[in-house]
């Protein structure tokens, strides 16, 4: 009998080698389902897989020292976190890479898809915007990558931050519009 998620979680950010391991078994599915989601929109020569971005941020959920996960919720957004790093880390070392690549102005739907520029500048924007949120804003920036980056509910982001769904879902209103107003600037010129 596999033990129950939270056991693991706890066990794990414990230091137990064997729970991390049991844990990512448990949990690697619904990780690389997310995965899939935010790559989705991507180029068909992407050189970054779901396995290889789940796999790198778990790597970075594990190795942060002494994390106590409070549950499964908490921990799928801590991941969503990770995940985020990994894209726009990813996203700048193409872009380093192609420095002179062709920018091209995008529609604000395209702006608000994770896969929506294949250059990787709009994953770099929104990673801008996000932390521009998060400095006047740091909860609700939090929902928009449990949400987003994530693929939480609401119902789960409120688990994992402690606080109602209907708050959740006002700051996620409050985020699409500021997202929109801030990203859309960003592309507009």
């Amino acid at each position: 009998m596999t033990p129950d998620p939270t056991t693991l979680l706890h066990e794990a950010s414990h230091g137990s080698s064997e729970a991390a391991c049991h844990l990512l078994a448990v949990v690697y599915e619904e990780l690389r389902e997310r995965a899939q989601q935010y790559l989705r929109g991507e180029r068909p020569d992407h050189t970054l897989q779901a396995t290889e971005l789940v796999h790198e941020a778990y790597l970075r959920l594990v190795d942060q020292t002494r994390c106590e996960w409070r549950n499964r919720a908490h921990f799928m957004a801590v991941a969503s976190i990770a995940m985020r790093r990994v894209l726009v880390d990813h996203a700048r070392r193409r872009n380093r890479s192609k420095r002179d690549g062709g920018a091209r102005k995008l529609s604000l739907d395209e702006v608000l898809q994770v896969g929506g520029d294949p250059t990787g500048g709009t994953l770099l924007t929104l990673d801008l915007a996000l932390n521009r949120l998060s400095e006047r804003h740091p909860e609700i920036a939090r929902v928009v990558e449990m949400r987003f980056f994530g693929g939480l509910t609401h119902e789960e982001s409120a688990c994992a931050l402690g606080v109602s769904p209907r708050t959740v879902s006002r700051h996620w209103e409050f985020a699409q519009a500021w997202l929109y107003r801030e990203m859309g600037e960003a592309f507009a010129g």
